[in-house]
């Protein structure tokens, strides 16, 4: 999400820290440029100009123009206007109520509404420790109910019997009387969608909330639908009354600009996003995070959370054990390449450093990306346990029947050996100087920028 807004913003910001000192017209000129950047990313006109005026009267103050850094001081501006804008802090899910907690799944049909609700039940389930109910209140598409009883199967969710027949305001009844009898702590309603936005469809929803009174309305909004999902989003507030949005296939949307307009357009907060297809690809929306991306600056807090989520401790440990005797096969660097991809992959990981989105053009000229990392999971499994163990025996014939095993090439085979022997080597370093004496031997290596603060310890 965002890459070209990204790329663009990237460019302008680093024309101005390139200057010594600013003009207002310097600023001028460049927040025109933000401006044109902003449209182009799908942000709604009436959001731009209101974010433009805003970051306009902040920058052509004399604190920014005798700064020491203006460059910089404008970034900041920019940044501290877009986090406004996107809602100044993350808002979580409201739980705080007598159990069972109603929440209304909102949306039209594709938005992804269905996925969502497993992703969220798994997420309470998991993360908050909940006891969370699933009904599909959806009787107008074919197989919709089905389809929530198979993702509950997958998440390990309770989903409420289905009674053919029975229509959505009876169903969400009886799902809160199963609740509360069985002692669940959260009741997800799946309401059904349509291909657009109709006056049935909007009377349904309504008699469905008036019958649970729900805790949360949640609108389920494709975000790749760009201005079109701000629209949906005002439809349904103004007729359901929305408490919070989920924005799906944030992924996929190079753009970005629904996510940058929703909050401003409706008033209402993004609560989560949709990151990806798997069950566990759903995260909590941080403003100031999502503006560092956009700016290119990273959201490391963000890449370190999911890291703390995704990686086996137990397979951590067996690993540092081993590097302690200085043991590193190729074993061992498939299981690195594995949490890489439970972590959203080469893309998921790169996206959320500081200074990425500038070379993410070479980067993908490079081929480097996720469908690299199962090309080397299947070179590393197209191999014996011997080989895997003791690269040193792989001759040019076993290197030749791994390539065809594995549906790659030698070359590519070679590259993969390159880089688990340049591994293995620092594997050894770091074995041989001890932690602190290698993190203290990279420290002549370091840009200044990147030393933390009094240097290595």
């Amino acid at each position: 999400m965002f890459e070209g807004l990204t790329g663009r913003l990237g460019d302008i910001f680093t024309r101005l820290r390139g200057r010594g000192a600013l003009t207002e017209e310097d600023v001028v000129a460049a927040l025109r440029e933000v401006r044109v950047a902003l449209l182009e990313a799908d942000v709604a006109l009436p959001v731009v100009k209101e974010f433009v005026a805003k970051a306009r009267e902040r920058a052509v103050g004399q604190e920014v123009l005798r700064s020491i850094t203006p460059g910089q001081q404008v970034i900041k501006i920019v940044h501290d206007c877009l986090v406004e804008m996107l809602g100044e802090a993350n808002e979580s899910l409201e739980l705080a109520a007598v159990p069972p907690v109603p929440i209304l799944m909102v949306g039209l049909q594709g938005s992804g509404k269905t996925t969502t609700t497993a992703k969220i039940a798994k997420r309470l389930t998991e993360r908050d420790r909940k006891r969370v109910l699933m009904a599909s209140l959806d009787v107008q598409r074919p197989a919709a109910q089905e389809q929530l009883k198979v993702l509950g199967e997958q998440t390990g969710v309770r989903t409420l019997p289905i009674v053919p027949g029975e229509q959505p305001v009876a169903i969400a009844e009886r799902a809160l009387k199963t609740a509360t009898a069985e002692g669940f702590d959260i009741v997800l309603l799946d309401t059904a969608g349509r291909l657009a936005i109709d006056e049935p469809l909007m009377q349904e929803v309504a008699s469905v909330r008036d019958a649970v009174h729900p805790v949360e309305t949640l609108l389920v909004a494709d975000a790749m639908t760009g201005q079109d999902a701000v629209n949906v989003a005002k439809a349904f507030d103004e007729r359901v009354g929305l408490t919070g949005i989920v924005l799906t296939r944030v992924d996929g949307d190079a753009r970005g600009g629904a996510a940058l307009s929703m909050r401003a357009v409706t008033g209402k907060p993004i609560k989560l996003l949709g990151v990806g297809e798997r069950l566990d690809a759903l995260e909590p929306f941080h403003p100031e995070r999502l503006a560092g991306r956009v700016l290119g600056m990273g959201d490391v807090v963000s890449l370190v959370e999911k890291a703390a989520e995704t990686i086996d401790r137990e397979e951590a440990e067996k690993l540092a054990r081993k590097l302690e005797k200085g043991g590193f096969d190729l074993d061992d660097f498939a299981s690195q390449l594995r949490q890489m991809r439970k972590m959203g992959g080469l893309g998921g990981i790169m996206g959320m450093l500081p200074g990425v989105g500038k070379i993410q053009k070479q980067l993908s000229e490079a081929n480097i990306d996720d469908r690299m990392l199962k090309r080397q999971e299947a070179i590393i499994g197209s191999m014996t346990k011997g080989e895997r163990r003791d690269t040193r025996v792989l001759n040019a014939s076993r290197r030749r029947r791994i390539a065809q095993g594995s549906g790659t090439n030698v070359a590519e085979v070679n590259r993969l050996l390159k880089q688990f022997m340049q591994m293995q080597e620092m594997m050894k370093k770091v074995q041989k100087l001890g932690k602190k004496g290698f993190m203290r031997s990279l420290a002549g290596k370091i840009p200044p920028g990147m030393m933390p603060p009094g240097g290595f310890r």
